[in-house]
């Protein structure tokens, strides 16, 4: 992709933002910058548990916006159920699609047994992609309860774009850290 056409594409949120009339978190806006952070992360290189990151929060904001839209409560815990299909239907797609997979890894050895050779002892793979989502996904779900707060402490009044700005920092301040970490 030829950075001009990055730079217009990434650009279109922001564009989009500023002619919002009213926002919520976790809406369409949220997650389609999701996606651009995600794309702009994976076009300059950068470790694919920060892509992860980038593509759980918008695995689990899709999931967020779309109970909403269901008023009508038809099973119990309906709401965590969407997130975790949205989740689950958004990240192992997007895994199987990304190359070289098989090279991104972390290996974690748990022993149980003193004895080496036991079947207790066991080495575990976990895709870098997987944990970046889980991490991304933790992170969308808990930044509405830091907005209350924000809130809260502002007297019950919000800043325009609240939720979206927080979310917006919070993931990127955790993929700073996640960056220089792994």
């Amino acid at each position: 992709m030829k950075k001009p056409l990055f730079i217009l594409l990434a650009s279109l949120p922001l564009f989009l933002l500023l002619f919002a009339e009213k926002v919520s978190a976790h809406c369409p806006l949220c997650t389609a910058g999701a996606v651009v952070a995600a794309g702009g992360a994976a076009y300059l290189g950068v470790n694919m548990v920060v892509i992860g990151v980038f593509i759980g929060a918008f695995a689990v904001s899709m999931g967020l916006w779309i109970s909403k839209l269901i008023k009508k409560r038809y099973i119990p815990a309906q709401a965590a159920l969407l997130v975790l299909i949205s989740f689950l239907t958004t990240i192992l797609p997007v895994m199987a699609a990304l190359p070289n997979q098989e090279h991104e890894v972390y290996p974690l050895y748990i022993s149980i047994s003193v004895d080496y050779g036991s079947f207790l002892n066991r080495t575990y793979l976990f895709s870098k992609v997987l944990i970046g989502s889980l991490i991304g996904g933790l992170v969308t779900l808990f930044t509405p309860m830091l907005s209350r707060l924000v809130s809260r402490a502002r007297g019950g009044k919000t800043l325009p774009f609240q939720g979206v700005g927080i979310t917006f920092l919070a993931l990127i301040i955790t993929a700073a850290i996640v960056q220089v970490v792994t």
